[in-house]
């Protein structure tokens, strides 16, 4: 198994817990007595919030270098801006479970909002072909709608930074929430 199908097992697997929860979630207001087996599973995830989302934030850093350096997929200009709000996440999660920072959510989620959209973005325009803001390249560039690979019919290195971002997105939700 190579790195790319390592990275499409990860993003399928989050992908499908990340389903489960938010149906766990849905079901918690459906039937009072799954209730607290969702606030369980909610406290669990908000207490470890910030490990998770490093792990996340790192992985998602270390596959799109793998990617570019090793593999050697030029990325576009929406999987350069994607990484801008990427590469930081690890460096201040750290910094943040080093200062026992409570409120570091205050900071990721609004990084990890910006760069989920552009991810979002990217990722629609990769399937569908329509531009809503024009991604010109510029020199050698390659195309924002360039796939170098697709996994399960969806994912694609887009899909993988939006489910990294929306994870830890949630997870920073989750620790919000939590302290409050």
């Amino acid at each position: 198994m190579d790195g790319v199908q390592f990275l499409s097992i990860l993003t399928l697997a989050s992908n499908i817990l990340f389903v489960l929860l938010g149906l766990t979630f849905l079901v918690s207001f459906i039937h009072k007595s799954t209730k607290q087996y969702w606030k369980k599973i909610e406290k669990y995830f908000a207490k470890n919030a910030s490990k998770f989302a490093l792990i996340v934030s790192l992985t998602a850093t270390l596959g799109s270098l793998y990617f570019s350096e090793i593999r050697g997929f030029e990325p576009c200009k929406l999987c350069w801006l994607q990484r801008i709000f990427m590469y930081p996440l690890p460096l201040i999660l750290a910094i943040s479970l080093y200062k026992k920072m409570k409120e570091v959510w205050n900071y990721i989620i609004p990084i990890s909002t910006i760069g989920m959209a552009i991810a979002a973005y990217h990722y629609y325009y990769q399937v569908t072909g329509n531009t809503l803001i024009p991604c010109s390249t510029v020199g050698f560039s390659v195309s924002c709608s360039e796939r170098f690979f697709t996994y399960w019919g969806y994912i694609t290195i887009p899909w993988m930074s939006f489910s990294a971002f929306a994870i830890i997105f949630s997870l920073m939700f989750l620790l919000r929430k939590s302290s409050k």
